[in-house]
């Protein structure tokens, strides 16, 4: 018979416990600079202790005070200068759609009511790419045109800016951009109208011996062509200006790389003086006025608790990645290590999913250029020599690719030879393959360049 003997055992245990403040610092680490700037502009609405300004004042209150991280006023004024000149900014402006700014167009040259509410339907069916996409059938019918009088109006669109707006076809497109130039090239227009798709296959030779000209002649109208735009919409987009700014600075020094935090991306934090002194001239207790003052004060200490929990860890994230990889820093990219989250997490005794929101959507500013601290982690190559990164590879093929005779372009097997005789690199004929369709290189045959 089976007894049984029911006791009461006390267990410890530890519990992460996910609170506000917590995911508020959580958070605040994987927004880029200006989502944490937007994310403390929405919360001084709706915090009146919470002043924001962008210049500095005596009671401004700083996220961060190690004098290891932030520079003095002089020196951060001259890199601010340095930035704002920077040849490696990135920034990325956005506009109007297409669409809209053909009807600008049309509305600014066209004042027959007739003409314009052709065009402007026309218009209405740019995609965002600058292509027309309409059914002609439809067209007519709606417009009540002939088909001569549609194609008349259809030059008209294609003549708006920029040029190649409104084609049908890629072939249209390439052909109106040539037609707009001052001197159009009769060969690269007669390559673009007839034979677009042997241009884009190389067959040089072909061609030459078609249309009874050199070889030269084709590559010379090639280069013309590859000079257009096969997208005439690509610099319009309906979204807001968008920028990419610096968070951290990496300087070389007397040697050594220095790791500074820039001050300039994020707004200053103040405390309201009038809850301020609502919460110094009160006790505990004596109004709803001090108790909600309290609440607010303790959502801005949290805040600045976070946003300095924020800048600790993006700091020493930095300065593992820079030690990690000095020899990218020293010699070029050339010399990417190998790299992976979970040595900068043991390095910076974080977890790593710390380290992944703390490189996210945040740029490093180097003498080497403007890189998000995500390029710094790149595979491993399996190579015979010593440990190599895929990034690594690819740089190298590309110099190699750069510096061939575009006469006599090297093939794959080549350039394996050479990463294994001038680097110690060894990778296999595939390997080079696959890298060269990453770097948008065509194959030997296809970059081979014919003497003029």
């Amino acid at each position: 018979m089976m007894h049984m003997d029911m006791s009461l055992v006390q267990q410890q245990t530890m519990k992460l416990v996910m609170t506000q403040e917590l995911r508020q610092a959580i958070s605040l680490l994987q927004y880029s600079t200006l989502e944490l700037n937007e994310y403390i502009e929405e919360l001084a609405l709706e915090n009146p202790l919470l002043d924001v300004e962008r210049g500095t004042g005596e009671e401004t209150v700083t996220a961060f005070h190690s004098p290891v991280m932030w520079q003095d006023g002089d020196t951060y004024q001259e890199q601010e200068d340095q930035e704002e000149s920077s040849p490696f900014d990135r920034v990325r402006a956005r506009g109007l759609c297409i669409a809209e700014d053909v009807v600008d167009q049309i509305r600014m040259q066209h004042s027959d009511p007739h003409t314009r509410t052709v065009l402007i339907y026309l218009a209405r069916h740019l995609g965002d790419d600058g292509y027309l996409y309409i059914d002609l059938e439809e067209a007519k019918a709606a417009l009540a045109l002939t088909d001569e009088t549609l194609e008349q109006f259809i030059l008209e669109l294609q003549a708006c800016e920029p040029a190649g707006v409104g084609a049908r076809s890629l072939s249209e497109c390439l052909a109106r951009q040539l037609e707009r130039q001052e001197s159009p090239h009769p060969l690269a227009l007669q390559l673009v109208r007839h034979y677009l798709n042997d241009v884009a296959e190389r067959r040089y030779k072909q061609l030459a011996k078609k249309l009874d000209v050199r070889v030269q002649d084709i590559q010379e109208a090639h280069d013309v062509i590859k000079q257009l735009e096969p997208r005439p919409g690509v610099n319009f987009d309906d979204g807001a200006a968008a920028y990419v700014l610096p968070d951290v600075h990496v300087e070389k020094a007397k040697g050594e790389y220095h790791v500074t935090l820039h001050d300039g991306t994020l707004p200053k934090i103040r405390m309201n003086r009038q809850y301020r002194h609502l919460l110094e001239g009160s006790t505990e207790g004596s109004s709803e006025a001090y108790e909600y003052a309290k609440k607010k004060y303790q959502q801005l200490t949290w805040l600045l608790k976070s946003i300095d929990q924020r800048q600790q860890t993006l700091y020493n994230v930095t300065c593992a990645i820079v030690e990690a990889q000095k020899d990218f820093f020293e010699h070029g990219p050339g010399y990417l290590k190998p790299l992976t989250l979970k040595q900068i997490a043991e390095e910076a005794e974080v977890h790593e999913s710390t380290v992944s929101r703390a490189t996210t959507q945040k740029y490093v500013q180097t003498p080497r250029g403007l890189f998000e601290l995500k390029d710094f982690f790149t595979s491993k190559v399996d190579t015979a020599g010593a440990e190599t990164s895929a990034n690594a590879v690819k740089s190298h093929i590309q110099t190699i690719v750069d510096n061939e005779n575009k006469q006599k372009p090297l093939s794959d097997q080549k350039i394996v030879d050479m990463l294994k005789s001038e680097h110690e690199i060894e990778v296999s004929r595939r390997a080079i393959a696959k890298y060269r369709d990453e770097l948008f290189i065509p194959s030997s045959s296809k970059r081979k360049r014919y003497e003029a």
